[in-house]
């Protein structure tokens, strides 16, 4: 999609781009996006691709890409895993990331659409394993802003990093405000341990 046009759509849209990178974006890393609250949130995700200049891709499991639905799944930028016996959907993504000079990937954590008190920790252990950074992404519809941050580098302290994300999305309202995320400390003791 042409800059141009994903800038008018995002307009008329009531919406504008926040790049805290300024266009120097790393040529790896997972991109989690919250608040995912609803369906239509995806052609934002589309629209503020362009505008940034970045291919941003998404993961599905390899049976979702055959035909007839494999080659739209791949024009918008999908990578279809291979889920084998012996490796899990983390170990199979660090694989991509392993394999490429450049790869870069959305993740909506919160893992549905309803709301939800804490998120899923895929995308974190995938992150960590592949040594790529995290750039958080903030559908803030209140303020009619789409906000990508620079990059944050995981500590290996799943506690202290969880903590620094869950404040950063802390309150941010999406397209349905109900089913926003809310942070409580809490969650925290629910989180798995390091190995």
């Amino acid at each position: 999609m042409p800059k141009w046009l994903a800038k008018l759509m995002l307009r008329l849209l009531g919406m504008k781009i926040v790049d805290r990178n300024a266009g120097d974006w790393p040529d790896k890393y997972v991109l989690p996006v919250v608040p995912h609250t609803s369906n239509r949130d995806f052609p934002y995700g589309i629209y503020s691709r362009a505008i940034i200049g970045e291919y941003i891709r998404f993961v599905g499991k390899s049976s979702l890409f055959k035909w007839p639905l494999g080659p739209i799944l791949r024009w918008m930028g999908g990578v279809p895993v291979v889920r084998e016996k012996r490796t899990n959907f983390v170990d199979s993504v660090v694989k991509i990331f392993n394999e490429r000079d450049s790869f870069k990937l959305c993740i909506a954590i919160e893992g549905t659409r309803k709301k939800v008190t804490h998120f899923r920790t895929g995308f974190y252990f995938i992150a960590l394993k592949a040594k790529v950074p995290l750039v958080f992404c903030r559908f803030d519809f209140e303020k009619g802003v789409i906000e990508f941050s620079k990059p944050y580098h995981l500590t290996g302290d799943v506690r202290k990093d969880f903590d620094y994300l869950y404040r950063h999305f802390d309150g941010i309202k999406g397209l349905v405000p109900e089913n926003s995320f809310d942070y409580d400390p809490a969650v925290l003791d629910l989180l798995p341990e390091v190995k």
